[in-house]
């Protein structure tokens, strides 16, 4: 399995193979945004013309297949916090308030689609094409430390039911190994969290280390008893010119992010 490009005009997105229902991580390309937001910016804090993000809503949404009126977007603010959401959601963040803060979302609600957004943190999708029920995860190196994508699997255990083992999954484009450099305290940190499982991702060059949180993320998920994982190779730093990244841009950019549609189940 894996994971490829979709290209729709000048928009290009990625899915998963894994994942059967409507989904994608965005990239930089086929909105209508303008400046140093251009052109696919779906994030709603980063000083974009408000008609901008909501007309790249529309393209996403008739690309993918979701109303963005029905869609619902996180709140993040870097926390383990994963939140159960349904039709009394439905638009937050883009046509009705945030969301108190959260860093994921689940929920098996039909015609829900869940928005994360990303500039070089770790975007993770989950599907459960048993129950039907859908997750969003946003990790940065804090989240993934506070293992929040275990955090998303055993709220969807919970809340619908789902056996993690039928679970399907797909860590999207990030700051890969090659560039996210750190000091001490970010290895540091994750070994204390997670234990001496994550050695093999953490290498020390120069007095900085550098860190690999797709497969930390990979690692925590299959702690959690999810087998079926894709798992892009893409750098948003390597490749910014496609992805927005917080490190090159020193925080003057849009958002990428990713999208999961809860679609009926066929019985």
């Amino acid at each position: 399995m894996s994971i490829n490009t979709v290209k729709n005009g000048s928009l290009e997105y990625l899915v998963s193979d894994r994942i059967s229902v409507s989904h994608g991580f965005t990239t930089r390309y086929g909105g209508v945004s303008r400046g140093h937001l251009e052109s696919m910016n779906i994030g709603i804090r980063r000083g974009d013309r408000w008609e901008n993000v909501l007309e790249n809503y529309d393209i996403l949404g008739r690309a993918i297949g979701f109303d963005p009126k029905r869609a619902v977007l996180s709140h993040q603010t870097h926390t383990d916090i994963v939140r159960v959401v349904g039709t009394a959601e439905a638009g937050a963040g883009l046509y009705g308030p945030e969301l108190p803060e959260c860093d994921a979302l689940v929920t098996a609600t039909p015609g829900t689609a869940l928005v994360i957004f990303t500039a070089d943190c770790t975007p993770i999708l989950l599907h459960d094409p048993v129950t039907g029920a859908v997750g969003a995860v946003h990790a940065g190196w804090r989240g993934t430390a506070s293992a929040i994508a275990a955090r998303a699997v055993e709220t969807m255990t919970s809340a619908f039911g789902t056996r993690p083992e039928d679970l399907r999954a797909a860590i999207g484009p990030n700051i890969g190994p090659c560039c996210f450099q750190t000091d001490a305290d970010v290895p540091d940190a994750l070994r204390a969290a997670l234990g001496p499982g994550v050695e093999p991702c953490i290498r020390a060059e120069g007095g900085k280390f550098y860190v690999d949180l797709k497969e930390i993320n990979a690692q925590i998920l299959r702690r959690a008893g999810v087998a079926h994982i894709d798992v892009s190779r893409d750098c948003t730093m390597c490749q910014s010119h496609r992805f927005w990244s917080h490190r090159v841009t020193g925080g003057l950019r849009g958002s990428q992010g990713a999208v999961i549609v809860c679609q009926e189940v066929d019985l």
